[in-house]
């Protein structure tokens, strides 16, 4: 071999070592490299894109991390995001101490790491995870970080990221929203397992506490209910002497979502990519509603959604404020309707299905059964209740309360029981079991003949119905309503199989979906849910009265779909979804000049006139709210959901109703009170949606410390 051979391949092995530097610099960096302004480093999937960017409007540069496969930038880490470079000289690079320094001109450090001991190689990689470790450059050693950017997360969570506390270093890994769009440093708002006798996640706006999951109860959180069974992402909680965090992952590794905190909404929102729409959509939302406001039935209240008014006592409690109980503000909570005594013979009262108590005054012991747990509160006067702490293992562990049980609220399909202490003279009345025996006996041969009255008439129904071609359609139908109606195959295939990226939202009747026919229109499938507090009456009434109704404001109804307990309504597709979507979300506001929001308003009341006196019947919506206000593709509005309305005739104007329904903060005080409504409750209710426009601020969410509402601080101002 001569000599040019030898100076050949030196050439080559250097010209391939030069290759490999270049393709590491897609992913990572090392000691002797840098990455400035301008330049971004991409993960080996081609998922997220490390670099400098100026967030909104803002001039400002700041280091992060976003979606490198989506069009839409979305963020989803920034480092020292207080901190901001206020020009193009920010420069990120490991130091010869094995350090992260994230520097800029005259080279004054942003971030800077404690230098790693033994870092002999260190590198620098962004993860298809949209994870950046900084590790050693070792075959064998890529799962070992000497730092990560999971560790400190902003404003999103991703999945397989940690929430929660390392007790081994004190490190706490939790989210803080973004100031705004303009601004990623630390806003109000923020969310964490705080740590007590018997950790929880809590959502904080400042010190306050405005949401809490529940204690996690070995199968889900007890406030959460909804975790436990869903298509999009699977979790795990863990909770030992090292480690207490939360986790999710995703079910399908093709589906993209996040968990972010949002400022101006005060709220935990999970998104999902939705590709076909190229844009996020809102998979679900905490609060979910307002039950879940912290605490907002005050100490020893409990919450139901599905009642009116909402809050009520524990049994053997009362309002320590009757007059303001009355008036709708429940902060001073209930008291005892007989004072506990030492001295008597005490019990307990079983309560099940509820988000247990808040835990800052309890006690918890891993490795007690259930009796013993009774027999431990019952020896201290000051326990007032227990609960298993774990329900999945035939119900072990124990957790007891002292003082006051803050923040219960009803949970649907909740699988836990509190047992609350009472005196003996408060313990429900038990009949004999002798009694018992034949009550038990009577209800179960009143129940075996109509069950058999109910299978004949099953039979007949059906035999009918093959006699007569099969046909399933209901009562609705039958009528002459001139409504198309759809199968549901039909809408089945024009939602994708009701596909979680086709979902628009949800309300209290059900999911809302969009759809696709094989014309090429857009639909809205507005679902009718079992479990929704709208029922096949008020769904019958929606179909009834929207038909009839025809104007540029009301949304128009295309057809229905009525197969079995299957009830759904088709409507016209609305691209820019609600008007609550736009006026307070901080970003989309910014579209709404006061030219729109004059020209929304108008329309809005339009639609209220023809309802109250155009139209062939007097109608009353009964709720009337930003939700419930779509907006067309040029942004026109259009009031929606008529499950509630009523109609009158002649010069009927009003009603009374011991079912009051509709949302709070949007209705007139004599309906939430006493049930009275008339056309002046949507005209209260417009004046609310109004104020609402104009100050883009929420009416109930408002946040004053000397006004309770939005209500209160505009008439303070008008003084």
């Amino acid at each position: 071999m001569n000599m040019n051979t030898y100076k050949f391949i030196f050439c080559l092995i250097h010209l391939l070592r030069s290759i490999s530097k270049i393709s590491a610099l897609t992913d990572s960096i090392i000691t002797s490299q840098s990455l400035k302004d301008g330049k971004t480093l991409v993960s080996e999937g081609g998922s997220f894109e490390l670099g400098f960017f100026s967030p909104g409007n803002s001039k400002n540069r700041y280091l992060g991390i976003w979606y490198k496969n989506i069009p839409v930038r979305t963020v989803v880490w920034v480092a020292k995001r207080q901190n901001p470079i206020k020009d193009s000289s920010g420069t990120l690079m490991i130091n010869s101490t094995g350090s992260l320094v994230l520097s800029r001109r005259n080279n004054s450090a942003v971030l800077y790491t404690k230098p790693s001991k033994g870092a002999q190689d260190p590198i620098l990689q962004l993860l298809d995870s949209g994870n950046l470790v900084l590790r050693e450059n070792i075959d064998g050693n890529t799962d070992v970080y000497l730092w990560q950017s999971f560790d400190y997360p902003s404003d999103t969570l991703l999945p397989y990221m940690k929430l929660g506390w390392d007790l081994r270093t004190g490190l706490n890994r939790r989210l803080f929203s973004w100031k705004n769009s303009d601004d990623p440093s630390p806003g109000m708002l923020s969310r964490g397992i705080e740590l007590a006798e018997y950790p929880q996640i809590v959502m904080r706006k400042g010190s306050r506490k405005i949401y809490r999951s529940g204690s996690w109860n070995g199968m889900q959180f007890s406030g959460g209910p909804e975790l436990r069974l869903n298509p999009v992402f699977e979790y795990k909680f863990v909770f030992n002497q090292e480690e207490v965090y939360y986790m999710y992952q995703l079910k399908n590794k093709s589906i993209i979502s996040r968990l972010v905190l949002n400022e101006t909404t005060s709220s935990r929102e999970r998104y999902v990519w939705v590709e076909a729409d190229q844009s996020w959509k809102l998979y679900s939302v905490i609060p979910r509603d307002y039950c879940d406001n912290y605490a907002l039935c005050g100490a020893n209240g409990i919450c139901s959604i599905s009642n009116s008014p909402v809050c009520r006592c524990l049994d053997g409690f009362k309002p320590k404020s009757a007059q303001s109980w009355n008036s709708i503000d429940w902060s001073l909570g209930c008291i005892r309707n007989e004072t506990l005594d030492c001295q008597s013979k005490h019990d307990f009262m079983k309560i099940s299905g509820f988000k247990l108590p808040d835990t800052p005054y309890s006690w918890v012991n891993m490795s007690m059964n259930l009796e013993e747990c009774r027999k431990t509160c019952l020896k201290n006067c000051s326990c007032i209740a227990y609960a298993n702490s774990d329900i999945s293992r035939q119900g072990t562990g124990c957790i007891l309360w002292f003082g006051d049980l803050v923040d219960i609220r009803e949970i649907t399909d909740g699988r836990q029981d509190l047992y609350i202490r009472i005196t003996a003279s408060n313990r429900p009345y038990r009949p004999p079991v002798k009694i018992l025996v034949v009550i038990v006996t009577a209800i179960a041969v009143s129940c075996g003949v109509l069950l058999v009255s109910y299978c004949v008439c099953r039979w007949k129904m059906k035999s009918e119905e093959e006699n007569n071609g099969g046909d399933n359609i209901s009562e609705v139908a039958n009528e002459d309503l001139d409504l198309p109606l759809f199968s549901l195959a039909t809408l089945s295939l024009a939602t994708e199989n009701f596909s979680v990226n086709m979902k628009l939202g949800e309300g209290g009747f059900g999911p809302v979906y969009k759809g696709t026919l094989e014309d090429g229109q857009n639909i809205g499938v507005k679902t009718l849910s079992k479990y929704s507090g709208q029922g096949p009456n008020e769904f019958k009434n929606e179909v009834k009265l929207i038909v009839k109704l025809q104007h540029r404001n009301l949304v128009k109804l295309l057809g229905c779909c009525i197969e079995g307990e299957e009830k759904m309504l088709v409507y016209e597709y609305m691209p820019n979804g609600s008007l609550d979507s736009f006026v307070f979300d901080q970003t989309r506001a910014k579209l709404l000049d006061w030219s729109k929001r004059f020209n929304i308003i108008c329309g809005v009341a339009r639609g209220l006139l023809y309802l109250h006196q155009d139209s062939r019947l007097r109608i009353i919506h009964r709720d009337l709210k930003m939700s419930n206000v779509l907006l067309d593709k040029e942004l026109n509005p259009k009031i929606s959901d008529f499950g509630m309305a009523r109609t009158f005739v002649g010069d009927q104007s009003g009603e009374k109703t011991k079912r009051i329904v509709g949302t709070y903060g949007y209705m007139a005080p004599e309906y939430a009170f006493y049930g009275s409504f008339s056309v002046k409750s949507d005209v209260f209710s417009f004046g609310i949606l109004l104020l609402e426009v104009i100050s883009g601020k929420k009416n109930r969410g408002f946040d004053h410390p000397q006004n309770q509402n939005l209500i209160g601080y505009v008439s303070v101002k008008q003084m």
